[in-house]
C-alpha cells in the first residue's frame, strides 16, 4: 500500500480517540507506533483494534512512555514522519489544586514537541478541545470559530479545560520560538461520541448510561456539541497530510447542538427497546446548581450548563474537505456499542 513507507506515532493508544486514529491509519496502510503508559496495556489496544476489524498487526509497534517522564520519548518519535499527539495525562480524581492537572499537560506537550523536533518529524497534530476555544464567547448569536480563545481566567472553568488551554498555548509558543521546520496543526473537538471499541466508557457515555438506566430521575438541560469519534479521527488524519492544515486549528463538531432532553427524545423514538427508563422530566438549571452543593454527579454537570456552544465547523469542511456525520448518528452508534459491550 502507498503509505507503508510513512510512519506515524499516535500518543495514547488506549484512549477512545487514539484507538480510532490507529485503526484508520492501519486501514490506510501507514506504519504506526503508539505509546502506552505500561506494557500491560498492549492487549487492550490490540483487542480494540480487533473489534474495529484489524486482523494483522505487523505494521503496529508499541513503546512504553509516560507524558510525565522523559524516558523513551526519543525512541517513540524515532523515524516517524508524523505525530498525532492525542494523549492527555490521566487523573482518576479531581486534583486539590488545578496546577496538578495543568503542569503535567503543558510539560507532556512540550516533551512530545521537543522529541518530535529532534527527530525531524514533519508535522505534529495535537488534540486540544472546544474548552480551549469557546468558553469566553457569551453572545450565542455569534458563531464560535477557531479565531476564538477561552480566557484561562474564565470564572468556573474546570482544571481539565484550563489544562487544555495552557497546553495548546504552550504548543503554539514552542512552534513560534523553537519549532524550526516542523509544522503543527491542532484539532479542537467538542464531546466525542460514536462507536466504542471496547467496554470502557468515556465520560459522555457515562452520562447516556445514567440516563438509560433511569438513574437520572430528571434530565438536565445540558446542551452539547457532538462529534462522531470516526470523524474526529478522520480530521486528525486530514490535518496530518494536507498542506492547508499547517499552522492551523480546526473545530471538530457535527452541525448544530444537542440538548440532553433532545437526546432522550431521540432514543425514545429510535430505540424504544432500551429507553423505557429514560425520564421525561426536565431538570431546571437552578436545581442542578443547588444539588451540586452536595452531589458529586451534579457537581460535574453544573459548570457545563448555560455555555454557548454555537460553534462553526466550516473551516474543517472548506479547508480540508471534511464531511462529519450527523449528531443523531453519533449518539445512536454510541448506544448501539453500549448494548454490544453489555454496558446497558
Amino acid at each position: 500500500m502507498k503509505n507503508l513507507n510513512i510512519t506515524v506515532l499516535v500518543t495514547g493508544g488506549t484512549g477512545f480517540l487514539g484507538a480510532h486514529c490507529i485503526l484508520q491509519l492501519l486501514q490506510q496502510g501507514y506504519k504506526v507506533k503508539t505509546t502506552i503508559r505500561t506494557s500491560s496495556k498492549k492487549d487492550k489496544v490490540l483487542n480494540m483494534l480487533k473489534n474495529g476489524g484489524i486482523q494483522h498487526f505487523e505494521n503496529l509497534s508499541f513503546i512504553e512512555a509516560d507524558l510525565t517522564q522523559d524516558k523513551n520519548w526519543d525512541t517513540a518519535v524515532e523515524n516517524c514522519d508524523y505525530v498525532l499527539h492525542v494523549a492527555s495525562p490521566i487523573h482518576l480524581k479531581l486534583p486539590k489544586h488545578e496546577n496538578e492537572m495543568i503542569f503535567p499537560a503543558v510539560q507532556g506537550t512540550l516533551r512530545v514537541l521537543n522529541a518530535a523536533k529532534k527527530a525531524q518529524v514533519k508535522r505534529v497534530v495535537m488534540t486540544s478541545n472546544f474548552g480551549a476555544v469557546g468558553y469566553s464567547v457569551k453572545n450565542s448569536n455569534e458563531p464560535i470559530t477557531e479565531k476564538n480563545w477561552t480566557d484561562p481566567n474564565e470564572k468556573g472553568l474546570s482544571a481539565y479545560n484550563k489544562s487544555k488551554i495552557m497546553a495548546e498555548k504552550a504548543a503554539w509558543d514552542f512552534m513560534k520560538n523553537d519549532g524550526g521546520d516542523m509544522e503543527l496543526s491542532v484539532i479542537n473537538p467538542v464531546g466525542i461520541f460514536g462507536p466504542a471499541l471496547d467496554k470502557d466508557l468515556s465520560s459522555g457515555f457515562e452520562l447516556l448510561k445514567r440516563m438509560i438506566d433511569g438513574n437520572l430521575k430528571a434530565v438536565p438541560k445540558l446542551v452539547l456539541g457532538i462529534v462522531d469519534v470516526r470523524d474526529a479521527a478522520d480530521l486528525h488524519l486530514k490535518a496530518m497530510t494536507d498542506p492547508k492544515a499547517a499552522g492551523e486549528r480546526f473545530l471538530a463538531l457535527s452541525d448544530g447542538t444537542f440538548s440532553l432532553p433532545q437526546i432522550a427524545a431521540l432514543l425514545r423514538k429510535k430505540m424504544p427497546e432500551i429507553s423505557g427508563k429514560i425520564s421525561t422530566k426536565v431538570l431546571p438549571d437552578w436545581l442542578v446548581k443547588l444539588t451540586a452543593l452536595f452531589n458529586e454527579n451534579a457537581k460535574t454537570i453544573a459548570p457545563m450548563l448555560g455555555i454557548n456552544r454555537n460553534a462553526s465547523n466550516e473551516k474543517a469542511k472548506t479547508h480540508l474537505g471534511w464531511k462529519p456525520r450527523t449528531k443523531e448518528e453519533a449518539v445512536l452508534e454510541t448506544v448501539k456499542s453500549m448494548i454490544y459491550f453489555k454496558n446497558i
